[in-house]
């Protein structure tokens, strides 16, 4: 989605308008549910705390309104990366697992051969393997910038860390995740 329908839609639900809520719900229930499952590592958990973020948001929505937000699909990773936090402090579970092959999105392209596929599908082995490795935040900023296609400017606000931060994270985040993938190989 472009930022100007962001914007429009943004708008929409500040005004609360339900028909633009349940389209944002539509449109961002994949890529929390993705980011969620990632932190979470149980597809069952991570369901739930999709459920919870999106109850959430159209609560302040209906409550405070979202004024300190400058974008719809930054303030809903808010809301899920504080909710995942709040799950961890609540379990109080130290290591996360994203080893469940329930979630598995087919590869299968038309136009690539058998081996291209194989490849991509052991490289992201490697890095499903390594993930958990990696800081909590090297993971979380390489989750919502490469697999969520989150700016840096909509991450810096999700963290509250400045954008520079956030773009030496990724670079540094890279350079971890490929130094575990290195060694693997």
């Amino acid at each position: 989605m472009n930022d100007r329908k962001d914007k429009k839609l943004f708008f929409r639900v500040r005004k609360q308008d339900r028909d633009a809520f349940l389209e944002a719900y539509d449109l961002y229930i994949d890529d929390i549910y993705r980011f969620v499952y990632f932190k979470i590592g149980n597809d069952e958990e991570a369901k739930d705390l999709v459920s919870a973020v999106f109850l959430r948001v159209w609560n302040q929505v209906q409550s405070k309104g979202l004024d300190e937000s400058k974008s719809l699909k930054a303030f809903i990773y808010k809301i899920a990366r504080n909710l995942v936090i709040d799950h961890y402090r609540q379990a109080k579970r130290p290591t996360l697992n994203i080893d469940d092959d329930e979630v598995s999105e087919p590869l299968a392209d038309e136009g690539r051969s058998v081996e291209t596929e194989m490849d991509k599908v052991s490289d992201l082995e490697l890095i499903k393997r390594s993930l958990p490795k990696l800081k909590d935040e090297y993971r979380e900023v390489i989750l919502m910038h490469y697999i969520d296609e989150l700016s840096f400017a909509e991450i810096a606000e999700i963290t509250g860390k400045s954008r520079g931060n956030v773009r030496v994270m990724a670079f540094r985040a890279l350079k971890a995740l490929k130094d575990l993938i290195e060694e693997k190989k």
